[in-house]
Parts: structure tokens; sequence; C-alpha cells
């Protein structure tokens, strides 16, 4: 019986993990070069010309491939939050501006969007 416990509870935390969303990481020079490529992307999605495109913190999801949701400061208090896909190396490891949301603060959390 407590065999059995333990199992479903090692396959119950697994599934809840499993697609989730990572702890928030400071950004790093590879999160900043995702933001790099995928900023004249953003604008377009967003209508705006960002004089600053700085990324601050991030979270990924495990799919196949990686998703980053990264805040990126753009400018006096206004923030914006970006979903960048990234393919297997295997599909070529092409990046996807997914989803963008604008404006946001630098207290608004990074969630699924």
């Amino acid at each position: 019986m407590l065999i059995s416990l333990l199992v479903f509870h090692y396959k119950a935390t697994a599934m809840d993990t499993c697609g989730g969303l990572s702890e928030a990481k400071d950004a790093d020079d590879s999160i900043q070069k995702i933001c790099d490529k995928t900023k004249a992307c953003a604008e377009k999605k967003a209508g705006v010309d960002f004089s600053l495109f700085t990324a601050i913190i991030y979270k990924t999801q495990n799919v196949p491939g990686m998703n980053y949701f990264i805040k990126v400061h753009v400018g006096g208090d206004v923030y914006t939050h970006i979903r960048v896909h990234q393919n297997l190396p295997c599909e070529g490891g092409e990046l996807e501006l997914n989803n963008i949301q604008y404006p946001r603060t630098l207290s608004d959390p990074i969630e699924y969007f």
C-alpha cells in the first residue's frame, strides 16, 4: 500500500510539472539575443517602436522545442512580456514570436499567455 501511494505521488508530481513554467531567472546574454532577434516582430505586433528592448527576467516551458516567456524593459516604467518559441535543433532551431503582452509593469508576474 505504501509503495502504491509513493508511486502515485511521484506520477502526480511529475504530471503537475510537465510542460509547466519554470521559476523566474535573471536574463543573460543568450536571452537578450533572443530579444534582439524578435524585437522588430514585437514592435509590429504592439504597433510601437521601442527605443529600448532589454530582457530583465524570463521563464521557460519545455515543449517540443522551448517556449521563452520574457519580461522586457521598453523604456520608462513600461515593460512588455513576449513569448518566443524555439524549434528543436533537429528542426532548425528557429525562433518565432508567438505572443506579446503590452503594456506591462515591472511588478506584473510572468504567467502563461
